[in-house]
């Protein structure tokens, strides 16, 4: 298999689409077959079959890559190689829109945001590794970097295109690098998240986007559909928003929305039967200490009226789109029999014990909506004015092209 590796290596170094170049450079080359150590050449069919046959995709996926990182280090190096390698990534979506910018692009903007992230970002993050060790920790949080910077990049492929597009003498190996993220607790991963989020916003504290802060989003997000076994992690890959019988890690997130810069101030994984008052106290609590509050925006899965009494006595303001019952079903058939689109109204929330939380309920109608009933309309819950819900579209837009955008 060594072997027959360095062959299929060779091969694709020099961009040989045929078994039969590979056969006759080797026939003329005797001591290359010595180096290489090789004392008798497999056969055309031997070589066909190995190829196509034997070898997995990712084994094939390896020596390609294996063969890019020689030709283009060897390049760089000034050293006479056998065929112009290509130095663009390969792109994860073949069916991409052709207007976006090319592979390129993306790497020269993705350099210069791992550059400035370098100094204000990694002094914050530590894997607690012996000073003794040949690569340079900063190498590690930039591949994390070029991993996070890139859709659906695997560690080992992103190690292995990290190899030519850094600049480092030495780079970490994927599976060295899953090792030592692993080795971090949720718990050190967030506190060191925190330091660096303080230290990003010490960066912008003079700016006229930091001051207008104060508006804050709580969303719920999932990962892709999880496939693996789950045995002994029930609790945290759970099923998915949908009903369906998939399974997902799940991540509640708190951002700076507004007129303030995007930035995720704190994120915390989903664990099965945790309180929804629970992961918002959790992270209002992150939130206030890095920066001032006033308005929570959050999405209907968390309409509990335990949440919003708890964001009343903190002293908050909050708008929540609230998940229509019977009530609130009649009311939208009113509202569209009489072609209203926008009602107010206030309502009395039970808390038990004969307690009481005041909110008001506002319905609007949806612009272009799909539907020709009361689903036209949804119903927000807040505590504040009503202008906050051009706010709330506005944020879940943003979302919604961020998300595209990924």
């Amino acid at each position: 298999m060594a072997q027959l590796f360095r062959l299929f290596l060779l091969k694709e170094l020099h961009g040989w689409t045929h078994e039969t170049a590979l056969l006759t450079y080797l026939t003329h080359h005797p001591e290359l077959r010595e180096l290489l150590g090789i004392e008798t050449v497999p056969d055309q069919s031997t070589l066909w079959r190995s190829w196509h046959k034997r070898f997995t995709s990712e084994l094939r996926e390896t020596i390609e890559a294996a063969a890019r990182t020689i030709l283009i280090k060897a390049q760089d190096s000034g050293v006479a190689v056998p065929r112009e390698p290509e130095r663009n990534f390969p792109s994860q979506d073949d069916g991409a829109d052709k207007s976006e910018p090319d592979d390129q692009a993306i790497l020269n903007e993705a350099g210069s945001i791992t550059d400035y992230i370098s100094h204000v970002v990694f002094p914050a993050f530590s894997l607690n590794r012996d000073n003794g060790c040949e690569i340079h920790e900063n190498a590690y949080w930039a591949l994390q970097t070029h991993l996070g910077l890139r859709e659906g990049l695997a560690a080992n492929e992103g190690a292995r295109s990290f190899v030519y597009e850094s600049t480092r003498g030495r780079t970490p190996l994927g599976h060295a690098h899953r090792e030592h993220i692993r080795d971090l607790s949720i718990e050190q991963i967030r506190e060191m998240y925190r330091r660096a989020i303080n230290r990003l916003l010490g960066e912008v504290a003079e700016t006229e986007e930091f001051f207008r802060a104060g508006i804050v989003a709580i969303d719920i997000t999932e990962a892709e559909p999880f496939t693996g076994d789950r045995t002994g992690h029930e609790d945290e890959i759970i099923g998915t928003k949908e009903k369906t019988d998939e399974y997902a890690y799940q991540w509640a997130t708190v951002q700076l929305v507004g007129n303030a810069a995007p930035i995720v101030l704190d994120a915390r994984p989903v664990r099965k039967g945790e309180a929804r008052k629970e992961i918002v106290e959790d992270l209002l609590n992150s939130a206030e200490d890095l920066v001032h509050v006033d308005n929570v925006l959050m999405d209907r899965e968390f309409d509990s009226q335990h949440i919003l009494e708890m964001l009343s006595q903190r002293g908050l303001s909050y708008v929540v789109p609230k998940r229509m019952q019977t009530s609130e079903r009649a009311q939208a058939k009113r509202l569209l029999q009489r072609g209203q689109d926008r009602y107010e109204t206030d309502r009395k929330l039970h808390l038990g014990k004969n307690e009481w939380h005041e909110t008001t309920l506002i319905y609007r109608r949806k612009e272009d909506s799909e539907h020709d009933d009361h689903r036209q309309y949804s119903v927000f819950m807040t505590n504040t004015s009503s202008a906050y819900l051009t706010e709330y579209g506005y944020r879940w837009e943003i979302e919604s092209g961020y998300k595209s955008i990924k």
